[in-house]
């Protein structure tokens, strides 16, 4: 494919995407209707010349059957009259017109079909042409829902839903995370609240208890004995003593 063919089926390319771009659908259905419209003039203009040709033609060969009819009756007169050259004549006029009368028939029979065939158009094009109409309302109906559909489709897409769905999630996470950590403050705030007064509350077991512990630990003060209350051994239990004394003296020699 050569260079200029190339280009030329770009150019032709391009110039088609922007005429489809630049087509209104309403503007192009009313101008249709438009353009059958006037298509629907020239037709019946084209009928209305046809069926005149026709009468004209008809009315011709009427004349010139009448003319051929007439010299016929012309050449009868003059061969009664026994003008023979004279009813030559006559029947060579008559020849001529009836010549004329025939050709004049067969155009006619031809321009009858034409003008037969032009009605039947004019007919379907007339039929079309109310369809036409009837659909060109609902067609244009249809373009600008489809169009308005079309921009709503545009306007939702512009909006980039799903990046804002995705900031809201993460807003909702932020605002779920400060919440946590308020509670978590509120509570370590109320913990330690709750430990200062439990340590004051406590403390005056906690002294009693050491005042307690304190007392255990103190040394009790031996009371000395009162010499004045110090019982006098008697001779018997002396004695008693003293042997007892000489029993554990003999038993640790023993050992």
């Amino acid at each position: 494919m050569g260079f200029f063919d190339r280009l030329s089926r770009l150019l032709r390319s391009n110039l088609n995407d922007l005429v489809g771009r630049a087509e209104d659908p309403a503007k192009i259905l009313d101008q249709s209707v438009a353009d059958m419209q006037s298509d629907l003039i020239k037709l019946r203009q084209a009928v209305a010349s046809a069926i005149a040709s026709q009468k004209r033609i008809e009315n011709q060969a009427q004349q010139a059957e009448s003319q051929a009819k007439t010299w016929y009756e012309r050449a009868t007169l003059a061969l009664k009259k026994g003008e023979e050259e004279l009813a030559r004549e006559a029947l060579s006029r008559r020849k001529t017109y009836q010549e004329t009368a025939t050709a004049l028939n067969s155009q006619l029979s031809t321009q009858a079909g034409q003008v037969e065939n032009l009605k039947k158009n004019l007919l379907s094009l007339e039929g079309k042409i109310a369809e036409a109409r009837t659909k060109k309302d609902m067609l244009k109906a249809r373009a600008q829902a489809a169009q308005a559909q079309a921009q709503l489709q545009g306007a939702v897409g512009g909006l980039n839903t799903d990046s804002a769905m995705a900031a809201f999630d993460r807003m909702e996470e932020k605002v779920l995370s400060l919440e946590a950590r308020g509670q978590a403050a509120a509570e370590l705030a109320g913990a330690d609240l709750d430990s200062r007064f439990q340590v004051l509350e406590a403390g005056g077991d906690v002294d009693q208890e050491l005042a307690a512990l304190k007392a255990s630990l103190s040394p009790t003060p031996l009371a000395l004995p009162d010499d004045s209350k110090k019982p006098e051994l008697l001779p018997a239990q002396a004695a008693e003593v003293d042997d007892e004394l000489e029993k554990l003296k003999r038993s640790i020699d023993n050992l």
